[in-house]
């Protein structure tokens, strides 16, 4: 059996990341748990207005999730424990001076990324500097560090794909549409070359505005081509191949699926921003009925303070020299919950709380019932409602009646956010069943003594599903994610 504390005890580790949804918990998790970590390293990017420090300090160390440590130990405790390195993952040495990686180099042990950009459909080039070229840096951080390399990526790298996602598929060379192992069309390098060529002649001479939008599409293009179902999944699935296309720095990759609220750690409920399911989860409590999905399909959720659990095992495995290369972060394969039994709760739960946001009116849809459709069904459903309301609203202005027509063109809006968020999603939870193989997070903790697989839990065959939404997931999101959605929308409005 591995102790975690003497590991970390004797190892400087550099986080990436920190700032982030996942980072957070990492860090706060990391000093909780495991008090005498040698020393942590956080690489903050610094902006026009803040410095790197200030930077820690308002969107770290006084978040949220820190505040039970900050309580717990004090803050310029928490503080006098973190050294804050200014830098960008994605610039040569991530930023840092040959003096401080010369300061670093034996010291730190591990680097930890959890920096990159998580959204489905940025600009290509933003894409790769923050997902790709990033990696490329840091492996030429760890070389200087003489430093191994836990990176975090997805596991949704797996693009196009159903059923059993295994974690033995060869990472090196992989596209979503291969054919077998004996497919060589896929090479990470002349892709990622030929991306970058591309993104440079598709932004020459253009505006802002039109640059970003033509670099959106051609991460869109570029993704579609090799079956990947966004940009963001195509660009760390390149990542990914830029380690495993080396081996001179140890790594590991961590693969979560979907990360959402807090079982316990810091608090039950922590959220932040739009995760992936939030969007789903208002439309489905706002008493949206209409699913263009597959009601056996299961989300792959797991809660974050498991996914920072879980990475910290890995960790203390990937530094005693017993890892192993790629470890997805899931539940569907061993505690799976079906769309049907979720969108059927928070359908629920939207009743019992009154429809916070009206359901269509009847002359819209008459039977108003949970329906499950297929992408030609759903579209058809569509076209017959756009139909209806434009009627509605010409009947309204030829009898005057601006008031009410300018209420359906709202109704008409939230019809068209709803279209563009299935858009999005539809790969999720109508085109593609996941079901992400988790052996070797298992196996990781069976090396662990009972005391670390306490202080670091990994189980979620244990998640009570409907509990965990009713008592985690939907107040979570209530709080830290619906009142910012509520001010995008008006703002749309």
């Amino acid at each position: 059996m591995a102790t975690l504390a003497p590991i970390f005890r004797e190892t400087e580790i550099l986080l990436t990341g920190a700032n982030g949804f996942l980072g957070k918990v990492i860090l706060a998790l990391l000093l909780d748990r495991f008090p005498e970590v040698k020393r942590i390293h956080v690489l903050v990017r610094p902006r026009s207005n803040l410095s790197a420090v200030d930077r820690f300090a308002r969107e770290v160390l006084d978040s949220p999730p820190l505040q039970p440590l900050v309580r717990k130990t004090g803050r310029e405790a928490v503080r006098e424990r973190i050294n804050v390195l200014s830098g960008d993952a994605s610039t040569r040495l991530a930023g840092l001076s040959a003096e401080q990686a010369g300061e670093l180099a034996g010291r730190v042990g591990l680097v930890l990324n959890c920096a990159g950009l998580v959204e489905f459909f940025p600009p290509l080039d933003l894409s790769l500097r923050a997902n790709v070229d990033s990696v490329e840096r840091l492996l030429e951080l760890c070389s200087r560090l003489n430093a191994k390399l836990l990176h975090v990526s997805t596991c949704y790298v797996a693009g196009e794909s159903d059923g059993l996602v295994e974690e033995t598929e060869a990472v090196l060379g992989f596209y979503p549409r291969r054919s077998g192992p004996l497919d060589t069309s896929f090479s990470a390098a002349a892709v990622l070359a030929g991306c970058r060529e591309a993104a440079a002649a598709a932004a020459d001479g253009l505006q802002a505005a039109e640059r970003a939008s033509a670099l959106t599409e051609l991460g869109r293009v570029q993704a579609a081509k090799w079956g990947w179902v966004n940009t963001y999944t195509f660009s760390k699935s390149l990542g990914e191949q830029l380690l495993a296309s080396q081996d001179e720095v140890p790594y590991a990759i961590v693969r979560p699926a979907i990360v959402e609220s807090a079982l316990h750690y810091p608090f039950p409920g922590w959220i932040e921003g739009g995760r992936t399911a939030a969007p789903l989860a208002l439309m489905a409590l706002g008493g949206l009925l209409d699913w263009p999905a597959r009601p056996d399909l299961s989300l792959e959720i797991v809660p974050v303070d498991l996914v920072a659990a879980g990475t910290l095992a890995v960790a203390g495995a990937l530094l005693s020299g017993r890892s192993r290369q790629v470890y997805q972060l899931a539940s569907s394969d061993i505690n799976p919950y079906p769309l049907a039994d979720l969108i059927g709760l928070l359908c629920d739960e939207a009743r019992a709380n009154g429809n916070q946001v009206r359901r269509p009116p009847l002359w819209l849809d008459p039977l108003p019932r949970l329906r499950f459709l297929s992408a030609i069904e759903a579209e058809r459903r569509r076209e017959t409602q756009r139909a209806r309301i434009k009627r509605i609203q010409g009947l309204l202005q030829w009898a005057g009646q601006s008031g009410r027509a300018s209420q359906l063109r709202i109704l008409e809006l939230q019809m068209g956010f709803h279209e563009e968020t299935f858009r999005q999603y539809t790969p999720f939870i109508l085109d593609h069943r996941y079901v992400f193989e988790a052996v070797n997070i298992r196996r990781c903790y069976e090396q662990l003594d009972a005391a670390d697989r306490e202080l670091l839990p990994w189980n979620p065959e244990a998640i009570n599903w409907p509990e965990y939404w009713r008592n985690c997931q939907i107040p979570g999101i209530r709080q830290w994610v619906q009142p910012e959605a509520v001010r995008q929308w008006a703002f749309q409005l």
